[in-house]
């Protein structure tokens, strides 16, 4: 009875070590990549970057990243201290949102909707050709 309790506590005690061993790599890749690259990510799909740039040269360089990536801004809005840009592409609901921090810093929200779900992968590539087109990669 004894070697029947602590084989099944083995069986556990491995089973919780494999499941949170195979969680941790992937979680610092994630982590890794995004950090790697200046972008931060929420849960949600959502991309963040601040750029030491006023907001109407990050704007600029978002029109620039969407012509290069063949997206079609459709509109532009107010929103408190800033402006929020909208574009489609495909199936794709994009929203960039750019604050103006300082006169001379611009923090740019990067979302690209499908539905429900979110495509962080575009979100983060926009920042990252946004990026391209200031002249920092």
């Amino acid at each position: 009875m004894k070697q029947i309790k602590l084989l099944s506590w083995r069986l556990a005690l491995t089973g919780i070590a494999l499941t949170a061993a195979g969680c941790d790599p992937i979680s610092l890749t994630a982590m890794g990549v995004g950090a790697a690259a200046g972008v931060q990510h929420t849960l949600t799909g959502i991309a963040y970057r601040t750029f030491s740039l006023p907001l109407p040269k990050v704007r600029a360089g978002v029109m620039t990243a969407f012509d290069r990536m063949g997206i079609k801004a459709s509109g532009k809005e107010p929103i408190e201290n800033g402006e929020r840009i909208t574009a489609r592409a495909a199936d794709r609901e994009i929203e960039i949102d750019l604050e103006s921090i300082t006169p001379k810093t611009t923090r740019m929200r990067s979302t690209a909707k499908t539905g429900v779900f979110r495509d962080a992968a575009t979100a983060t590539e926009i920042i990252l050709q946004t990026e391209r087109a200031l002249g920092g990669g």
